[in-house]
């Protein structure tokens, strides 16, 4: 086994072990921020990277997206499905890395990034695949720690958050892994957060809503 299979298989062993509770890790309500601006769109098709229990893509459901979802972790998948269950509607709620899963190029209207922190060394790709993923006019939804929020959790563990600062966000960083896109709200923000049982406190974030431009076909070589 190689070294990026040992670090894989440390880094769903805790995500499982996370999730293996009857408690859901981050409650079953959905974020604030996405809960906020995803009623602002018309229903379609969206994907929630590393989705978890599925809190968030449930409440799409509810609202009728079209939900696919995916994380690395079994246990979140088997909460996730019992979450939807429980609220009576459908998610499509894939297990695997990224690569492996044959998502179709332009397949969403929406992709809702919420907290999802991928390891350093492939949060970059993952954001590009992403992008290829979603429809011309298609809309990122994104709140996830910044990398200020080093010395909040450094502070407050129960806030949660990576302890690493190459796993956190920059403004720059998304500027640069979503360029070609409408800005519609790229800040850096101190919140409050209270979602179940680890993100509790006072945090700094990056939120980003951003519109997939389509790019003009050109006329010349």
């Amino acid at each position: 086994m190689n070294e990026n299979s040992n670090l894989n298989a440390i880094w769903i062993a805790r995500w499982n072990e996370r999730y293996s509770k009857d408690e859901f890790a981050y409650g079953e309500e959905p974020n604030n921020y996405l809960k906020e601006q995803l009623q602002k769109l018309n229903v379609g098709t969206i994907l929630f990277p590393a989705e978890g229990e599925g809190r968030n893509a449930v409440f799409a459901a509810k609202l009728g997206w079209t939900v696919s979802a995916f994380d690395i972790s079994l246990e979140g998948k088997m909460k996730a499905d019992k979450l939807a269950k429980n609220n009576n509607v459908t998610i499509d709620y894939k297990v695997g890395e990224l690569q492996k899963l044959n998502f179709e190029i332009e397949q969403f209207d929406a992709i809702a990034l919420i907290y999802a922190h991928f390891p350093a060394n492939i949060k970059s790709l993952y954001h590009k695949t992403f992008d290829k993923y979603l429809k011309n006019d298609g809309i990122i939804i994104f709140e996830s720690f910044s990398k200020k929020h080093i010395d909040y959790v450094t502070a407050n563990e129960k806030v949660g958050g990576p302890k690493d600062i190459e796993s956190l966000f920059s403004i720059d960083e998304i500027k640069s892994d979503f360029p070609n896109y409408e800005i519609i709200e790229l800040a850096e923000k101190e919140i409050e957060l209270s979602e179940g049982l680890f993100h509790n406190g006072t945090a700094s974030v990056i939120r980003f809503i951003g519109r997939k431009k389509t790019e003009p076909k050109k006329l010349f070589r």
